[in-house]
């Protein structure tokens, strides 16, 4: 498969439900370890990116991942144990959080102490989600 861009594109996507990591594996031969909370605050759906201003998401620490689904050959959907399942993370966006990890959560958690929040998850866990 040719693609135009020399964006890499996604080859293997494993979940480890009890480490709460997403094992991504590229075309480059490249493998990365994302954490299902590194990709729920940084989820690319508009709740969170804010039109261009993105919202602090807190209390996620504990966070799984309940569903992947594939979108084509270009992207997949990822559903929370939150509630949350609107971001559609194409393979760019999975190759900048793999390759760019370490600068964003230094970010996150800069953020996170400058609002005072915290990524311990709340007590009360109850999640009212409607549609």
């Amino acid at each position: 498969m040719t693609q135009h861009n020399q964006t890499p594109y996604v080859t293997d996507l494993t979940l480890k439900k009890k480490s709460r990591e997403l094992d991504i594996m590229f075309n480059t031969g490249e493998s990365y370890s994302l954490s299902c909370e590194m990709l729920r605050v940084h989820s690319p759906s508009a709740e969170v990116q804010g039109h261009g201003h993105p919202v602090l998401v807190a209390h996620k620490k504990n966070v799984n991942i309940t569903a992947i689904d594939a979108l084509g050959n270009y992207a997949v959907k990822i559903t929370f144990d939150d509630g949350h399942d609107t971001g559609l993370y194409s393979w760019e966006y999975l190759y900048k959080l793999a390759t760019e990890q370490s600068s964003l959560w230094q970010d996150y958690l800069s953020r996170l102490k400058q609002e005072k929040s915290s990524r311990e998850p709340l007590i009360d866990m109850a999640v009212k989600y409607h549609r």
